[in-house]
């Protein structure tokens, strides 16, 4: 039961902020300066592969240390790192392969990694020890 509250607490916390996010990010940021590189449809099977691959990544790396000490702080911390790290992972590997990208794309895209990441490993790991114990 204490994993089903942390993946389900983690998705739905970073589902909420990434819908956020993407909704303003995609007109605003990515698409003036990356759109001629972006799909002109949304696709749902890589999105949702990426999504329930990283939400228990963020329960492995940064939830489960946070249950562990049975401090909200770790999982946030731990968080923000994995976040990122991985937003890091993918922005600058197409920073160097890409024809068109831009360094605030990365380093906004990055940030909201980490933050994003981090909230939602906090949420989670207290609902977690809130409701799990």
């Amino acid at each position: 039961m204490q994993w089903l509250i942390a993946y389900l607490g983690a998705a739905v916390t970073f589902g909420v902020l990434d819908s956020f996010w993407l909704r303003w990010a995609g007109p605003n940021l990515y698409r003036p300066t990356i759109g001629s590189i972006m799909a002109d449809e949304f696709r749902i099977a890589p999105a949702a592969a990426f999504y329930l691959i990283y939400i228990a990544g963020m329960v492995w790396f940064a939830i489960k240390p946070g249950l562990t000490s049975g401090n909200v702080a770790t999982a946030m911390l731990n968080g923000a790192l994995l976040g990122a790290l991985c937003y890091a992972t993918f922005d600058l590997t197409s920073q160097a392969v890409m024809k068109v990208w831009a360094t605030h794309v990365s380093i906004a895209d990055i940030l909201w990694g980490a933050f994003a990441t981090s909230v939602a490993s906090g949420v989670a790991c207290w609902l977690t020890l809130r409701f799990a114990n």
